[in-house]
């Protein structure tokens, strides 16, 4: 399913890289349902690092069921037209993938 530019645009600027959206916060926000279910997954919480650690209500907790917005913001990107690949190719974190992201196409590259 493509999905409408503006709606595209709204939605990867609401993308931090970050965060993992409720199937429920996707759906309000318009994320097209067979996206969801495709990238919608049990992602594992990792403690190594803060940054790594899913927080609930600011408590760290072990799985969180949703879709990722970094990922989100990948298939946003490709379906702008965005080389995804060559425009992330120097990003080292997932916030600075998703602004990459954002650049390219806010900038017309």
């Amino acid at each position: 399913m493509s999905i409408p530019r503006h709606r595209a645009l709204a939605l990867l600027n609401l993308c931090r890289g970050d965060e993992i959206w409720n199937l429920e916060t996707c759906r309000t926000s318009g994320v097209p349902e067979d996206w969801i279910q495709e990238m919608s997954d049990a992602v594992e919480s990792g403690y190594g690092t803060d940054s790594d650690t899913i927080y609930v209500s600011n408590r760290p907790t072990n799985q969180y069921f949703g879709v990722r917005d970094l990922d989100l913001a990948i298939r946003l990107g490709k379906s702008l037209g965005i080389d995804v690949d060559r425009a992330t190719q120097s990003s080292i974190s997932r916030r600075s993938i998703v602004q990459a992201i954002k650049n390219a196409v806010f900038e017309g590259d």
